[in-house]
């Protein structure tokens, strides 16, 4: 299930403060544990206090891979098309 980004800061903020146990909060928020530690060390990443992807960086790598594959499968289609009208061009 995905949360939306303003209800994650809002948690996320909760728990930056250290008023209540981790686990409380992710209980009152209605998450796992597992989840709130995730979204606290994204937001570490984010803030650029923690090293590895930002959240725009991993879109972006999402979004670049998903036109990779798609720009390899029409190289393929292209390829195949190639051999296909190639074979009547045989001279003799």
């Amino acid at each position: 299930m995905a949360y939306p980004l303003e209800f994650r800061r809002d948690v996320v903020a909760v728990a930056r403060q250290h008023e209540a146990p981790l686990h409380r909060i992710a209980k009152d928020f209605g998450i796992s544990e597992g989840c709130l530690h995730r979204w606290l060390r994204q937001a570490e990443i984010d803030d650029g206090l923690r090293p590895g992807l930002t959240q725009i960086e991993a879109q972006e790598m999402r979004e670049l891979k998903k036109r990779n594959r798609l720009l390899e499968q029409e190289n393929e289609v292209l390829r195949r098309a190639a051999i296909y009208l190639g074979q009547g061009l045989n001279p003799k």
